[in-house]
Formats: structure tokens, C-alpha cells, sequence
């Protein structure tokens, strides 16, 4: 393993943490979708290098899957989905932003303090990595438990996938088969999300989550 693929493996982890930091302060689904877009292609690049870095040519499958998939597919679905909904392009949150950002720096310190003491035998990138990746899983549920609209909790639920995929290939990588299954999982998932939106949004003409405990009742 050659420092330059170190060094690049680490600043697209990197990159990718900033970039879960993007998707907290972003107020509007056109933004936040093209962050996710963003984030899913920096984890493509990452796990190229984890690929060469560890002499595994299958994480190069995983690489292309990421880059398609999630960095193209998925996020011009998402701005498909958000037009035919006609949904308010503003997201509502349950907290503001400040406050938001500064759970972030407090997950991202707690992914840091449980992560190495944990990994101490590990090779040094991939401490990093399951660093990384931890501190990515959890801004991805604060961004789910932050956020009224259900597009964007949506979108924080896949970014949260993003860490675990780093994780798993910084921990010397995934057998091909789960990373294909994993991949076509995704795929239903978003469909059947998708759907569950339009359902939403032609009861309730909203795809505001309240809308739902106001049905039940538990909401004035």
C-alpha cells in the first residue's frame, strides 16, 4: 500500500464527512439531493482507492455500482420525484441550523473517541476509515431526525447507508455478492419509497411526516 493511496483513500473519507455536514445545513431539496449526489460520488472514488490500495479488483465493482447507482440514478430520480410531487422546495426542520451543526461536531467527536480505542491494532487507515464512517452513519440519522420532510429524511437514511459501505471497505472490503445484493436492495428500497411518497403526498397533499401523526391523532 503506497502513501499516495493512503493519503487519497483518507482525503475522500474526508471529503465525504465535510460533505454529511453539507447535507445538515442545506434548507432546500435541490441542494440537498445534489450533496447526496456528491457524497455518493466521493465514496465511489474512496472505495477506487481502497481497491487499489488493497490489491482487491472486485471493490471495483463496488466503486461503479456507488457511481451509478447512487451518484447518478438515484439523485435524478429523486429530482423527478420532487417534481411530480410539487413539493415545497424549502425543508422544514425540527431543530435549527446551528443547533443541528453543533450535534454534528458532537457525534462526529463521539464516532472518534469510540472508534479508536476500540481499533488500536488495526492498520492505521483503517482506524481512520471506521472513524470516518461511524461519525457518516450518525450524521446520516441526525440529518433523518433533524428534518419534517420525508424526501429528505429519505435522503439522510441513504447517506447513512454511504458510511456503512466505507466502513465495510475500509475493513478490507465485501465479498462481491452481498456488494451486488446490496446494491439491487437498495434499488427496491428507493422504489418502494418512492411510492410510499406519491401515497403520502395524495392523501395528505403534503409529504410533511406531521401530516401523518395528525392523521393518527397524535397532533393538535
Amino acid at each position: 500500500m503506497s502513501g499516495i493511496d493512503i493519503e487519497l483513500a483518507r482525503l475522500m473519507a474526508t471529503l465525504m464527512l465535510v460533505v454529511s455536514f453539507m447535507l445538515l445545513y442545506q434548507d432546500r431539496l435541490a441542494g440537498l439531493i445534489n450533496a447526496y449526489a456528491l457524497q455518493s460520488g466521493l465514496l465511489a472514488l474512496a472505495v477506487a482507492a481502497q481497491a487499489h490500495a488493497q490489491e482487491a479488483p472486485h471493490l471495483y465493482v463496488t466503486a461503479l455500482l456507488a457511481l451509478v447507482v447512487k451518484g447518478l440514478a438515484i439523485p435524478l430520480a429523486l429530482h423527478r420525484i420532487v417534481l411530480r410531487l410539487g413539493v415545497h422546495r424549502e425543508i422544514e426542520k425540527v431543530i435549527g441550523v446551528g443547533t443541528t451543526m453543533l450535534f454534528g461536531l458532537a457525534v462526529t467527536m463521539l464516532a472518534v473517541l469510540v472508534v479508536l480505542p476500540v481499533t488500536e491494532t488495526a492498520a492505521a487507515l483503517t482506524r481512520e476509515d471506521l472513524g470516518f464512517a461511524l461519525a457518516i452513519v450518525l450524521l446520516g440519522l441526525l440529518t433523518m431526525i433533524s428534518r419534517r420532510n420525508a424526501v429528505s429524511q429519505v435522503i439522510g437514511f441513504m447517506s447513512l447507508e454511504n458510511g456503512l459501505i466505507l466502513a465495510a471497505t475500509g475493513a478490507r472490503g465485501m465479498p462481491l455478492v452481498v456488494e451486488v445484493s446490496v446494491a439491487f436492495s437498495i434499488l427496491i428500497a428507493f422504489i418502494v419509497v418512492g411510492i410510499f411518497l406519491f401515497r403520502i403526498r395524495e392523501r395528505f397533499d403534503s409529504v410533511d411526516v406531521h401530516a401523518l401523526d395528525r392523521f393518527r391523532g397524535e397532533l393538535p
